[in-house]
């Protein structure tokens, strides 16, 4: 007979409750030739086997109704069954399994979790080498293991099949300790290669970041106009190396000064490239491809109103083609002759206008976003000034500022700063506001980019 259908001949009985070992085992078993049966707990596979006597059984030892050791013991005390070899999977965790396994009968034992292939050649050394139905020679054996003793019976056979499975075993953990040693130590080498190319990539990618944020940096205003009829200044705080805010404050021509503040949604290397590219679009200088400043046919300047300003950058700037980055931007044009004020908002923070001697209020902001959706109409607003009047354009880091219970500055406190602060310059007045929402955030630091233009009419 071959071996394939000595294979065929061969009956399998499994006694496993887990259903997904078992279906595990038993699809591997059937794939090399077994043929295989099984019972979803010790009771059923021993009702199996007392119907059709198989000619090897496998068993797990923790089992609802009737245990591994349990089913062992009923097939070594039946005699039409006591030659079928009995392997039992155990976990092995005690030395008391081994003298249990002994006193039941096993055969051999088999720690989980095993290979299957290991398993397969503890079964095929079984089947070669059956237990001898004239070996009734039982061997008597006080054991005392922890306090307890245990008188175990078993024959001479069994006794040595199982203290020799009970060395391979171990020897077979040993070879597996050894190969994840080996594995351990490939991954250390290989975790080392890793963390060397991590720190190069850092290195590489912070002095990019740097660079980057200096490119940023250089594209804020250099110099603010310079007028007798009104004083300007700034401030801007990234919270990271690059920042998704921007702005910029300049002369349109003798009479007139442009001011906007943008806030890219996100953080990081995306919203800072988009914010900059804005910027650049922004640029003052006259000529067909500019968007504030035109010349006509007859050589005369034309400013383009803050409304279409925002249109003509929606269009530019559609989310669907930004990585679905969007931002929020106010764009004001002062007029230092009449000081009257010409705004647009697109959802970005309302501007802050301290009237001399009033309180402040916040002037009117409506509109979508930029890039939100197509063709939106953006509303443009009249404020008309007076001298000593001051205006404070800002991003949302301002009033959206956390503590550490996460409370939000909040509007009225940014007011009620805003008015205290009037007797002082407006370059320090925005150092103040600045430092404030540093200190409200100190526990955590600000997890938004601060940003304000800050403007006194004298």
């Amino acid at each position: 007979m071959t071996e394939s259908n000595a294979l065929k001949q061969t009956d399998v009985l499994i006694a496993e409750d887990n259903r997904l070992q078992a279906k595990i085992l038993q699809d591997r078993l059937v794939s090399v030739g077994y043929r295989v049966r099984v019972g979803r707990d010790g009771a059923e596979a021993l009702q199996l086997a007392r119907e059709h006597r198989p000619d090897i059984i496998v068993s797990d030892i923790e089992m609802p109704i009737m245990t591994g050791h349990e089913l062992c013991r009923a097939i070594k005390s039946d005699e039409e069954l006591r030659s079928v070899p009995l392997i039992l999977l155990s976990t092995l965790s005690e030395p008391q399994d081994i003298i249990r396994g002994l006193d039941c009968g096993a055969d051999n034992y088999v720690t989980k979790p095993y290979r299957i292939e290991y398993l397969i050649s503890r079964m095929e050394s079984l089947l070669q080498t059956p237990l001898g139905q004239q070996d009734e020679e039982r061997l008597e054996l006080e054991v005392t293991l922890a306090g307890t003793l245990y008188k175990v019976r078993s024959g001479r056979q069994q006794v040595l099949n199982l203290l020799v499975s009970t060395f391979e075993n171990a020897v077979e953990k040993n070879f597996e300790l050894l190969r994840y040693n080996e594995e351990l130590t490939i991954a250390k080498e290989q975790l080392a290669k890793w963390n060397r190319k991590l720190e190069l990539l850092n290195g590489r990618m912070t002095r990019d970041l740097e660079a980057a944020a200096k490119i940023q940096q250089s594209l804020l205003p250099t110099s603010l106009p310079k007028t007798p009829h009104a004083a300007f200044t700034w401030k801007y705080l990234p919270c990271d190396e690059l920042a998704g805010d921007f702005l910029n404050c300049f002369s349109l021509d003798s009479e007139h000064v442009a001011m906007f503040v943008v806030d890219v949604s996100g953080h990081g290397v995306p919203s800072s490239l988009l914010s900059v590219a804005v910027g650049r679009s922004l640029a003052p200088d006259a000529g067909a491809s500019s968007l504030l400043v035109r010349k006509t046919d007859a050589n005369t300047q034309v400013i383009t109103p803050p409304a279409e300003v925002l249109a003509e950058l929606n269009r530019r700037f559609p989310m669907e083609g930004q990585g679905n980055l969007y931002f929020t931007m106010v764009y004001a044009i002062l007029n230092l002759r009449t000081l009257e004020l010409k705004y647009a908002s697109a959802g970005h923070e309302a501007m802050v206008h301290l009237p001399a001697g009033k309180p402040p209020r916040m002037l009117p902001a409506e509109g979508f976003a930029i890039g939100w959706m197509e063709d939106v109409e953006y509303t443009e607003v009249n404020v008309q000034l007076a001298v000593g009047d001051r205006l404070y354009l800002y991003s949302d880091g301002i009033p959206e500022g956390l503590d550490a219970d996460l409370e939000e500055y909040g509007d009225s406190r940014m007011l009620e700063l805003m008015k205290r602060c009037v007797n002082e310059s407006i370059d320090e007045s925005v150092e103040s506001i600045c430092n404030e929402i540093i200190r409200w955030c100190r526990v955590n630091g600000p997890k938004d980019d601060i940003s304000i233009i800050g403007v006194e009419l004298r």
